[in-house]
């Protein structure tokens, strides 16, 4: 398979909306994208005395007498639950949860083919925060993991703080971690393309949600100490916000008391981080920035700026689009993390197994591969799975 070196980066424009374009798109979802298949032979009445009664039940008392030998001896050994309401789909917002479908099915075709792990699509026709973690909870013995998909925040944060509290296996909400594990390690080779330190450079963020807020966290864990976060109604400051999200960010965030909107957190800036809205960014915000800067415009599917505009300006842009060079594309880590935290049986998903994963994406472009359009590894690369999952196992062992 074709690794992500400097010259196959430049990925391929879609012309999506054409005719042909729709047609594709419209027969691979054509009765879904998933199947379910016996892994053990059913092909006379010996395999169907074994694979089902009498034989399971010898199985059965086993489980029943020690419980953790439902990792050896059933698919709780390598499945994840992948659970959504449907309230915030990709960037299309609250759809439902039958319109949600289509993308948890996708979801755990990738967990399939990028990792090995058996995922299954939950789309629960639920909305409230108890109703939600019952249900979740309910269904939790057959699974290794759970995987929060698509959820709106703040609801988010609540179901799953309280999933984390009340499983013993990993609860991982990928709109959160997983987009703070690729923006890390994109803005580790970013940063080193430029020249700076993490510590050292003034970051603006746009996005005060699910993405934004997991982003800071993992942010200040690698060292960041300088980071501005704007929501629609400006500069996130002391005094001025409500919740415990919000009030939280206050308190670690803007050192020097930025006062204002966008326009003034990015003045100065060396990197902009939008996990937000469309073309908020205009060209001359981008112009006020610091010399070789960073902006990973990343609201799909328009991005906080053109890349093309903003290519004009910063040293390196990077989008979540795959028409565009340096896609922060969350398949570089979820499948990786959970291969790595079943592998080794984990209860919980930690910070350090966060870092660890960036770390591991990050290492995966090698220096002579490091280029200001080259800033991430291709998620088609074979190197990455493994090497996340290396790594989570490693930080969870």
């Amino acid at each position: 398979m074709a690794k992500n070196t400097p010259e196959n980066t430049e990925p391929m424009r879609l012309a999506t909306g054409t005719e042909s374009v729709e047609r594709r798109i419209f027969e691979a979802h054509e009765g879904g994208k998933l199947a379910v298949e016996p892994t053990a032979p059913i092909d006379n009445a010996d395999d169907l005395a074994i694979v089902y009664t009498p034989g399971v039940a010898r199985v059965v008392e086993e489980i029943a007498e020690h419980p953790e030998k439902a990792r050896e001896y059933t698919i709780k050994k390598n499945t994840v639950a992948v659970v959504t309401d449907g309230s915030a789909i990709l960037g299309l917002g609250d759809r439902g949860p039958i319109a949600a479908l289509p993308v948890m099915e996708g979801k755990a075709a990738l967990f399939s083919r990028f990792a090995g792990v058996d995922a299954f699509p939950i789309c629960l026709d639920a909305y409230d925060v108890d109703e939600i973690v019952a249900h979740v909870k309910a269904i939790a013995p057959a699974f290794a993991g759970i995987n929060l998909e698509d959820i709106s925040a703040p609801r988010c944060f609540e179901i799953e703080d309280r999933l984390r509290a009340e499983l013993d296996i990993p609860v991982f909400h990928d709109d959160q971690h997983g987009t703070a594990v690729c923006v890390l390690a994109a803005l580790t080779n970013a940063l080193t393309v430029v020249g700076k330190s993490i510590a050292d450079v003034r970051i603006a963020m746009s996005g005060a949600g699910a993405a934004g807020t997991a982003i800071l966290r993992l942010l200040l864990a690698a060292g960041a100490r300088d980071v501005i976060v704007t929501n629609s109604k400006g500069i996130v400051n002391a005094g001025r916000e409500e919740g415990d999200r919000l009030e939280w960010i206050a308190g670690v965030t803007n050192p020097r008391g930025v006062k204002g909107g966008l326009r003034e957190a990015v003045n100065g800036a060396d990197v902009f981080i939008g996990v937000s809205a469309p073309n908020i960014l205009d060209e001359a915000m981008l112009k006020s920035m610091n010399e070789r800067a960073v902006v990973f415009a990343l609201s799909n599917p328009v991005p906080e700026i053109d890349p093309d505009i903003a290519w004009k300006h910063a040293a390196v842009v990077a989008t979540g689009r795959s028409d565009f060079a340096n896609q922060i594309n969350n398949v570089l880590a979820f499948p990786g993390v959970f291969r790595g935290l079943i592998d080794v049986h984990a209860r919980e998903v930690t910070d350090e197994a966060l870092l660890a994963a960036a770390q591991a994406i990050a290492a995966v472009v090698s220096e002579h591969e490091l280029s200001a359009r080259h800033i991430v590894p291709s998620v088609f690369d074979e190197r990455v799975t493994p090497a996340v999952a290396r790594a989570v196992a490693g930080a969870r062992g």
